[in-house]
C-alpha cells in the first residue's frame, strides 16, 4: 500500500502453493525484495522458489515468533479461506505480530478493525490494521453509462477461481504500459488492490451494487486512457462464486475478454468436475449478447503443474482450436498475445 520498502511476512498455514496463496504469491513475485519469510507449518525449511517457482531462497517458518529475528514490519494474510473467516490459529499469529509492532494486512471478509480486541491491541502498539476487502460506503448504483463509453474495456475471466486472472491482468497492464500505451488497471480483489493501491473488493459489495461499483471506477479513468483492464473474479461455472463473476460482467460490459485456464486441473476449487474452455467462453459471449458484442481476444494458461513439453502442447492446442493467441505469460512470454492487443487499441 506504500511506496517505501516494507518487510513483509506472509501468513499462509497449509496454503503455501501456487493456487491457494494468491495474495502472498503476488508479493513474492512482484515485490520479492520486500518479503522476508513465509509462515506455513507444513512447509517449514522449504523456500518460495521450491513451492511456487519464484522468490528465490525466501524461507518458510513454523510461526510468526520463529521469524521475529528478521524484523518484519508487516504481516500479510496470504490466502483467503472459503467464507473469508479468520481462524483461531491465524488470530494468534496476528496478535503476536501486533505485539511485535507489525502492521497487519488482511483480505478476509471478517474485518480486523471490527474486532475490539485486535483493534485495542493495535492502538496500544501503534500499528495499522488494513482491511482490503471493506467495500465502498456509500455504494454506487449502476446507471448504464457503458452505452456511451468511448474507451474499450478488457475483462479477464476464467474457467475457475485461481486460474491466474489477477496475474494476467497485471502482466497485460505492465507489458502494454512498457510500450507507452495508456492502460489502466482496475483491481477487484484483495490481491489486485494491494498491488495497484486502488480498486474495489467486488465480492464484498452487496449484489445490487456490484455492477455500479465497477461502472463507477471505469467512468473515473483519465479521458486519454486507451484501454481499461478489469481483474476478474470467480467463474460462471463455479457453484460458490459465479455471482461475483456475473456482477463484474454487467459492471464492466467488456468490449473484449481474455480467458484464463489451468489445464492440469480436473476439479475446480469446490471439488466439482471442471468444464471445457469452449463451454465457459460460450457462456460469457451468450450472456453479453443482450447488451453488446463482446469477443475473446486471447488465452493465458496457468501451466505451473505441467512439464515443458506438455505445457507447450496445451498452449499450441488452445491457439489452434480457438484461433486466438495463447500463452503462459510468466513461463513462455508473450507469443504474440501482447502484439495482438496492442493492435486493437
Amino acid at each position: 500500500m506504500q511506496k517505501s520498502k516494507k518487510r513483509f511476512a506472509i501468513l499462509c498455514h497449509e496454503h503455501f502453493n501456487y493456487i491457494k496463496n494468491k495474495t502472498g504469491n503476488m508479493l513474492i513475485r512482484y515485490r520479492s525484495d520486500e518479503v522476508i519469510g513465509v509462515i506455513d507449518r507444513e512447509k517449514v525449511g522449504s523456500t518460495s522458489e521450491k513451492e511456487v517457482g519464484v522468490g528465490g531462497n525466501t524461507p518458510v517458518f513454523n510461526d510468526f515468533n520463529a521469524l521475529k529475528h528478521l524484523n518484519p514490519d508487516t504481516l500479510v494474510v496470504g490466502n483467503a479461506t472459503q467464507g473469508g473467516f479468520i481462524s483461531d490459529d491465524y488470530r494468534e499469529e496476528i496478535k503476536n505480530a501486533i505485539q511485535s509492532g507489525c502492521d497487519i494486512i488482511s483480505g478476509m471478509h471478517q474485518f480486523l478493525n471490527d474486532d475490539d480486541e485486535l483493534k485495542n491491541l493495535a492502538d496500544q502498539n501503534n500499528v495499522k490494521l488494513i482491511d482490503l476487502r471493506r467495500p465502498p460506503d456509500p455504494p454506487n448504483f449502476p446507471s448504464g453509462t457503458w452505452k456511451n463509453r468511448k474507451v474499450p474495456v478488457l475483462l479477464i475471466v476464467g474457467t475457475d477461481c485461481d486460474t491466474g486472472k489477477m496475474t494476467t491482468a497485471w502482466e497485460l497492464t505492465t507489458r502494454l504500459r512498457s510500450r507507452n500505451r495508456k492502460v489502466e488497471f482496475i483491481g477487484t480483489g484483495q490481491t489486485g488492490i494491494l498491488l495497484s493501491g486502488s480498486g474495489v473488493p467486488i465480492d464484498a459489495v452487496k449484489a445490487d451494487f456490484m455492477a455500479g461499483e465497477i461502472e463507477y471506477l471505469i467512468q473515473s479513468m483519465p479521458q486519454d486512457t486507451e484501454l481499461i483492464i478489469v481483474e476478474g473474479q470467480g467463474a460462471l461455472t463455479n457453484q460458490f462464486y459465479a455471482g461475483v463473476t456475473l456482477g463484474l460482467m454487467h459492471g464492466a460490459m467488456p468490449d473484449y475478454m481474455l480467458m484464463t485456464h489451468d489445464p492440469a486441473r480436473d476439479l475446480d476449487v469446490t471439488d466439482y468436475p471442471m468444464t471445457s474452455m469452449r463451454h465457459v467462453m460460450n457462456l460469457h459471449t451468450d450472456l453479453m449478447k443482450s447488451f453488446k458484442d463482446s469477443t475473446f481476444i486471447g488465452i493465458n494458461l496457468l501451466t505451473f503443474a505441467l512439464d515443458d513439453e506438455t505445457a507447450r502442447k496445451a498452449i499450441e492446442d488452445s491457439e489452434s482450436e480457438y484461433n486466438i493467441p495463447a500463452t503462459d505469460l510468466l513461463r513462455f512470454g508473450e507469443r504474440g498475445l501482447i502484439d495482438s492487443i496492442d493492435k486493437l487499441i
